[in-house]
């Protein structure tokens, strides 16, 4: 739908601004002009909990857990707008290009995304895995700009508890006694990443650093070796002792860029399965 055609869905499905809320605004993407253009505007940088948790990978974030970022990230997670799985994707796949340069990896090496994975309760409440959806999309908009892009799921998670009611300590234990590698293991070169293939673990947010710690010690023990991870959003802890460090964006070497702009999504108030 396009055009007049997409206007008029507007008026008769209005939906608010996943970014700030604003209702009965234009909406493009989802959101506002406003939020949209805050969000095209987001430079990926380097972050990471002070101190870091013991093995967690180089990890790279679109932006701050705040503003219209935070608004479209739980709109898609918690509200069943999963049409904003595209430009939040999109998002992604600045990161992990971001995150690849990093590592020293380039378009010409395979490149493997690997989504933290959802429990099965969570993904029945989100109808689906909201992490390998937004992998799936960040890899077409990757192919898209030259990258030899794949997602890869080697890994499981059982039953644990929600993080919002654990301390540091118990972010990491749990994070790590709830992760497990299944069966199929990813076709590349475990000792060499950069050399021959790349893999960047993908997370919505970042917080303590617990869980990528975690996936990439998982992903170690099957001899598979993370170049770094990319995420949305890195949110500062509450603590005074830990808060996140932030680094200024830095050149990375020449090579296929991921074009910024978001894509367009419409009537993304409607729950999908992709």
């Amino acid at each position: 739908m396009s055009g007049l055609g997409a206007d008029l869905a507007d008026l008769v499905l209005p939906s608010a601004c996943a970014g700030c809320g604003a209702e009965r605004v234009p909406l493009r993407f989802g959101t506002c002009a406003d939020c949209a253009a805050a969000l095209e505007a987001l430079v990926p940088h380097e972050t990471a909990p002070v101190p870091p948790p013991p093995g967690m990978p180089s990890c790279t974030a679109v932006g701050p857990y705040g503003g219209p970022l935070r608004g479209v990230l739980l709109a898609y997670k918690e509200k069943g707008r999963h049409r904003l799985a595209r430009p939040l994707g999109t998002l992604l796949a600045v990161a992990v290009a971001e995150a690849a340069r990093r590592g020293g990896a380039g378009p010409a090496l395979p490149l493997r995304l690997i989504p933290v994975p959802s429990t099965s309760a969570a993904a029945r409440e989100r109808h689906g895995d909201h992490m390998a959806r937004l992998a799936t999309h960040a890899v077409r908009r990757l192919r898209m700009a030259g990258w030899n892009a794949d997602v890869s799921r080697p890994l499981r998670a059982l039953p644990r508890p929600d993080s919002a009611s654990l301390d540091v300590t118990g972010r990491a234990t749990a994070a790590e006694s709830s992760l497990r590698i299944k069966g199929a293991r990813i076709p590349i070169s475990r000792r060499r990443p950069t050399m021959r293939g790349t893999l960047i673990v993908v997370d919505d947010i970042v917080t303590t650093g617990a869980t990528l710690a975690a996936v990439a010690r998982r992903l170690r023990e099957a001899d598979m070796q993370v170049t770094g991870a990319a995420v949305l959003a890195a949110t500062k802890l509450r603590s005074a002792r830990s808060p996140i460090r932030v680094r200024a964006p830095t050149p990375g070497p020449p090579g296929p860029k991921v074009r910024r702009s978001v894509p367009r999504t419409r009537g993304d108030e409607r729950p999908s399965a992709g």
